[in-house]
């Protein structure tokens, strides 16, 4: 989750001090609610992808099993995600790069997924 928020941070940074025209246009554009709903899975994604690695770290001498390979892990993950969505990654990629021309969206986005991540790690409706 960490390197996601610095992802994104940097990705931020880097549009702030770009075009400011903001004339990109994805083939595509994703609504800001299925952008929460695709960065909350991401996040959720990342996090399983963490936590596999560190137990595997954590248990690498008491677990005879083959080392998981987080790039495969993540290729597997991020293809069932994006056909869960009916997208691509080049589909993906373009809308980051179109929120992130637009940071006032963008954080506005990436506070409601924080807010449904907490309300789901917490338990509440």
């Amino acid at each position: 989750m960490k390197r996601f928020v610095f992802i994104v941070f940097v990705l931020l940074l880097f549009s702030d001090c770009g075009n400011k025209s903001n004339t990109f246009v994805p083939d595509r554009l994703l609504s800001e609610q299925e952008m929460i709903d695709i960065l909350t899975d991401v996040q959720i994604i990342e996090a399983d992808i963490n936590h596999q690695r560190t137990q595997e770290r954590e248990h690498k001498d008491t677990i005879p099993s083959k080392p998981i390979d987080p790039v495969e892990l993540s290729r597997s993950y991020y293809g069932q995600l994006f056909g869960h969505y009916g997208i691509t990654d080049s589909i993906f990629s373009q809308n980051m790069r179109y929120y992130t021309e637009r940071p006032a969206v963008l954080e506005r986005i990436m506070d409601s997924v924080v807010q449904r991540l907490t309300t789901d790690q917490c338990g509440k409706p």
